[in-house]
């Protein structure tokens, strides 16, 4: 027996897709249904690892655990992760399986939708109901024909579709209409219902234009979702990032993170958002200042990334918080950006073979053609001496450089590793003073007790009273967005259209 199915598609990109799916996943789970999100074909470079070691997109994560599922690979087959604008790393069930410009790529589209198939078959016979996502828009004319992210998705599970469209952004009825029009009849049939996101102000003053929508298109609106500030659930692109401008400014520990042109995993630093501090992302040298912490986070193309850090002087102004006493946090591609030599003798990531580091770190990184991805628990080993925490931290690895630690102490111990009989290994390291700090483990913000002590130590350097915990409950944020919508949506017509199919 076939699952029901209900696919969310967008009038663009970044008008609340994965919200949604991830909203709906939470309240299907709570009316008791077995649910599962997917989306065939994700573009970001926000990933996490499986405990089987697959690289999936972060956002399917965030929508399986609103499911309470564990993340399968079979929700996301498809990661692209761009690594230029030209350029993306294409991951296919978990494992990359090369670098490819758009038109390679769409050579490859026809073999990889029979393995989208087969993840959707395979999700089908272990769930009751499935929440698709699609990508972008459906009606991209210059890529409809080789689409596997939207309507041949809806057609593949024979799915009725719901268009989500941002009001925020301005021209919400023409994104409607005209994303309509543009649809064949046969696509257009497909549309359910229509929910308009991102919205501020006074229903009723919106009122005449969803009568005129749904005049117009003769396509009920499903209901209208208020703009969300607080709502703690994975961001999918570096868009997002454009909204924390100036974010969170609270509290007196001052925390800056370096927006990298291909910056990745920027939920690492989410959790540090719902803290008493001030958190701000900087892409600019006077943006900076002297924060209490200024951490460099992952990139899918260090060299890349390195360069334009020495081009922006940004690598200057990153050694001269370390001599004015701040802390310097780097992860991933960060951590590699610290030492003093990162080589890409196999072209990797760039087209240079050998960049010279900021050199605050001893180590030294080459990239190679394989990359780690593994899920781990760690204890901390150097970085004891400055943060008070004896507990275990869970976190990931996402890398293709292999660092070599030369002259500092580790920062981490790792004491087991997803598949692997025997993990132990020293990882990261921390500078003599410790102020300059490196690790390749994600995740590891999200454990509340460590980001309190984390915090506690920025305290304790500039001599301010010790703050409370603040706890970030990511259960009670995916209830907390299920009830926005469950108010705001018109949840019976969805469980008719879902029922009902096409």
């Amino acid at each position: 027996m076939s699952p029901q199915s209900i696919m969310i598609q967008g009038t663009s990109s970044h008008v609340g897709k994965s919200l949604v799916v991830t909203g709906l996943c939470r309240i299907f789970k709570q009316d008791g249904l077995k649910v599962a999100p997917f989306k065939s074909q994700n573009m970001s470079n926000n990933s996490f690892v499986t405990e089987k070691g697959e690289e999936i997109s972060r956002a399917q994560v965030a929508q399986a655990e609103a499911a309470k599922i564990k993340p399968l690979i079979e929700i996301n087959p498809i990661l692209l992760k761009p690594t230029s604008d030209q350029r993306v790393q294409v991951v296919v069930k978990g494992k990359v399986i090369s670098n490819m410009d758009a038109l390679t790529y769409d050579k490859h589209k026809r073999k990889l939708f029979k393995v989208v198939e087969e993840c959707y078959q395979t999700l089908g016979g272990l769930f009751e109901v499935i929440v698709i996502e699609g990508a972008g828009s459906p009606a991209e004319i210059n890529l409809k024909n080789k689409d596997i992210a939207n309507m041949k998705i809806a057609h593949m599970a024979n799915s009725p579709v719901i268009l989500v469209a941002d009001i925020d952004k301005g021209g919400v009825f023409a994104s409607l209409v005209g994303t309509l029009s543009l649809l064949p009849p046969k696509e257009r049939r497909r549309v359910a219902g229509i929910i308009i996101n991102k919205f501020r102000g006074n229903l009723e003053i919106l009122r005449p234009g969803l009568d005129f929508i749904e005049k117009k298109t003769k396509i009920p609106v499903l209901g209208v979702i208020p703009y969300l500030e607080d709502i703690y659930v994975s961001k999918e692109d570096s868009v997002d990032l454009e909204q924390k401008k100036g974010l969170n400014k609270k509290g007196q520990i001052e925390i800056k993170v370096i927006k990298l042109p291909r910056i990745s995993n920027f939920t690492d630093f989410e959790p540090l958002e719902k803290e008493e501090v001030s958190l701000q992302y900087v892409s600019k040298v006077n943006e900076v200042g002297k924060p209490d912490l200024l951490i460099i986070p992952g990139s899918k193309n260090t060299i890349n990334d390195l360069t334009y850090l020495y081009n922006s002087k940004l690598a200057e102004k990153i050694k001269e918080v370390v001599k004015s006493q701040g802390i310097i946090l780097g992860i991933c591609g960060g951590y590699q950006m610290l030492g003093r030599k990162i080589v890409d003798k196999y072209g990797v990531e760039s087209d240079s073979k050998e960049i010279d580091g900021l050199n605050l770190l001893n180590i030294h990184t080459s990239l190679n053609k394989e990359k780690r991805t593994s899920r781990v628990k760690a204890r901390l080993a150097g970085l004891k001496e400055f943060i008070d925490f004896d507990e275990v931290i869970d976190g990931y690895e996402i890398h293709c450089g292999e660092t070599k630690v030369i002259k500092e102490n580790f920062a981490f111990e790792v004491i087991s590793q997803a598949g692997k009989r025997k993990p132990f290994y020293k990882e990261g390291s921390v500078s003599k003073e410790g102020r300059v700090i490196g690790t390749h483990l994600h995740g590891i913000f999200e454990d509340n007790e460590f980001r309190n002590k984390f915090i506690n130590y920025l305290e304790r350097k500039k001599g301010i009273k010790k703050g409370e915990i603040l706890y970030l409950n990511r259960d009670a944020e995916y209830d907390k967005l299920a009830e926005i919508l469950r108010k705001n949506l018109n949840l019976p017509k969805i469980y008719e259209i879902l029922r009902s199919g096409v």
